[in-house]
Order: C-alpha cells, then structure tokens, then sequence
C-alpha cells in the first residue's frame, strides 16, 4: 500500500462523524445491529378508558456470548443521560397492580395492562439488560386512551332527522360494537358497529338522557339531553268545585295542556279574552259569571283550544240584609228570625240536594257546614230560639 493510499485513509477516519457507542460495541463483539431489535404490533393503540390493553412485543439479542439478565417496560419521556436507569414499571404503585408481563427472557415481551385511564396516555418501551449490554427499544408503542361523548344538537322539532354521534378522541384499535341508552335503559334496537344513532322524524316520545357505550366495556359515556319542542296538544279544562254552583261560591277553572316549550295560556268567555295564566279563579261567583269557558294554549310551535265546558250559576235571591233588619224591628225577634228561617230554608234545601246526589247515604244537614259561611245572615241563625215561635 503506498504512502499516498494510507494518507487518505487516515484524512477519511479523522473527518467521518463520531459513530455511536453501541456501534463499536457491536463491532467489538463481532456482531451487527441487525442481531439486536425490538418491534411492537401494532404501534400506536386507542384503548377505551377502564378497558385491558395488549402490547405486543418481540425482541431479539445475540444468543451466542449473551446471558439475559433483566426484562422490563418504561415509559416516555426517554432520559438520554447518561448512567441514568429508565424506571421499571413493574415497580410503580401506579402500575404495579395493574401491569401483568406476557413475555419470557428469550423473544416474547408482550404486556397487559388493565383498567386504563386517561392519565395512562403514553409512548411505551421494553427494555431488556444481557450480562454485557442494555438495550431498549425505540421508538416505542403509543397508547392513547380515550372516553367516550355523545354529541347532539341541544334542542330540535317533533318531525325533525336527528343524528346522535358517540365520539373518541382517537379511533379504537378494537373493532367496536356501539350500544345506545335512554334514560338509562338500552335501545336493544340500536346495537351495531357504527357510532352514530338516527332518529327519524323524532316524536316527543324521544325526549331523553342519551349515553352511548362498548359492547363488552363498563364505560358508558355522561349523559346528554335531548330536548324535543313541540306544540300544544291534549287541552282540556276542569271546574272545581264541580257540579252546580251557587251565588257565592269560589270556582277555580284549570287549564291542562302539553306543550315544549310551556305554553302561555289565555281565557276566553263568549269570544272575550277574560284572564290568563294556567289558573282562572272567581271569588264570590255570580249569576253573571254563567256561560262557557274555554282556554286558548300558544308556543313558538302551534296554538291549540280547549272544549268549551259549561258552568252554571244558580241564583238564591232572598231578603237583603236591610230588610231582615226592618222586619225584625216590626215583627219581633222571634218573628223576624222566623222570616229569616224561611229564607235560609230556600238555600239550604238547595245544597242539602245537590249533597243528596253527590252522596245520598249521608244526612243532610251533617253536609250542610254553616260555620264556613260569611254571611250575616247565618250569624243572625245561630241567635234563633230553637223553641218554635208562639204566635203562627
């Protein structure tokens, strides 16, 4: 070899790059790297929050000259000082309880991991000490766990094609089969590999928490409302109390009606608009207060009326209280309270039949409760002698 061929050898090796420690290393045991190799299948994982993980792994050493001493996994981020041991996984309380090794000291390096949570998201390593060397392979697997959302629109119309999407924040490794919920009771329906859930011309019926779920996974995602509007239907009204209605008395009318969202409520007597309000009350009711009743239900979506229901006040015209005073004054005590009898008679027999037709086993003048009434004519009552009076 001639001067000149050793110089440019020389000039070559001075200015090459520095070559990485492990490549004299390999070079002085006679080996490649070729010989030394780990692989993960598949790469990157989306797991399922609180579902088990597989990752699984091969390695490969020199088996001649080499003695396995040490298997284990870490995790990112990779500490590139040097003398700095990557932590062992098996030795993490966090994972300790949860991390089960698959693998043998010889090719298989395959780990399981259970019950992931997000705080697990991750890139993986296995790491694998002989009697001479330290090997750890790069890049590693990726795992990124996910929860689960139901996306949907917040409030729709009865009629309406709506479309609910459990979504991921990545697409799961595993072949997933969705399972959909209302209320907390599943669509058995709805069970199959596409994350989204159609309903067609929604109807009211479909108002609901919605979640969604994996086939064969405990985690079931928050639930989400799905809020259906339409307009009034099912108006009706009711009189309390019901039957007859004497001069007097206080009626309470009550508008029924189901409507999203609530409906604003109007009352109409004879074509006029007398009130509003889901409560329509008349405190002493009067014989001009007689006639037909409706109420009228109206939202963003429709309007809607009620039957019209009939209500009937009964007039009990009787002496004034001015004149059961003046014949009081001529006619004596006894005489004027005998008139006033006479007039309260009318009254009474009234109640005591409409009280016989509500319930004509009981007695009636236990239903007739004259402590309840204002009336100074029945202040005046109590003060009757109940003897009968001496001059018919």
């Amino acid at each position: 070899m001639s001067f000149n061929t050793i110089y440019v050898i020389l000039m070559w090796v001075r200015m090459a790059p520095p070559l990485p420690l492990i490549f004299f290393l390999l070079m002085i045991h006679g080996v490649s790297s070729d010989d030394w190799s780990v692989s993960y299948s598949p790469s990157h994982i989306c797991a399922l929050k609180d579902s088990t993980v597989t990752m699984r792994c091969s390695y490969a050493y020199p088996t001649t000259g080499y003695q396995i001493e040490k298997v284990f996994w870490t995790k990112g981020p990779i500490q590139r000082w040097w003398g700095v041991e990557h932590p062992d996984l098996s030795n993490d309380t966090e994972y300790s309880q949860r991390l089960q090794y698959l693998g043998d000291k010889q090719q298989n390096c395959t780990i399981r991991l259970s019950h992931v949570t997000l705080k697990d998201s991750h890139m993986y390593y296995f790491r694998f000490i002989t009697d001479k060397e330290k090997w750890i392979g790069k890049p590693g697997v990726t795992l990124t766990v996910t929860d689960l959302q139901v996306e949907s629109p917040e409030r729709v119309t009865e009629g309406d094609s709506v479309n609910l999407t459990c979504k991921s924040s990545c697409a799961l490794t595993d072949r997933a089969t969705f399972i959909w919920y209302r209320n907390s009771q599943p669509l058995t329906q709805r069970r199959d590999r596409n994350n989204e859930l159609l309903l067609q011309s929604v109807r009211r019926e479909d108002s609901g928490r919605y979640s969604c779920a994996v086939d064969g996974h405990t985690h079931i995602s928050p639930d989400v409302q799905l809020n259906v509007m339409y307009p009034p239907w099912n108006v009706s009204v009711s009189i309390s109390p019901s039957g007859e209605i004497l001069e007097g008395d206080s009626v309470t009318l009550n508008c029924i009606s189901d409507s999203n969202p609530p409906a604003e409520i109007s009352w109409i007597k004879g074509g006029t608009i007398v009130g509003s309000g889901r409560i329509y009350s008349i405190s002493k009711i009067s014989s001009e207060d007689s006639g037909e009743y409706k109420c009228k239900s109206i939202n963003e979506h429709g309007e809607k009326y009620s039957d019209a229901v009939t209500l009937n006040v009964m007039s009990v015209r009787c002496f004034s209280s001015v004149t059961v005073g003046v014949v009081g004054i001529l006619l004596g005590g006894a005489s004027g309270a005998f008139v006033m009898y006479i007039c309260l008679t009318k009254k009474m027999n009234i109640r005591s039949a409409m009280k016989e037709i509500s319930d004509p086993n009981e007695d009636t003048y236990t239903a007739l409760d004259l402590e309840s009434t204002t009336s100074d004519l029945y202040d005046t009552l109590t003060t009757v002698d109940r003897r009968p009076p001496e001059d018919s």
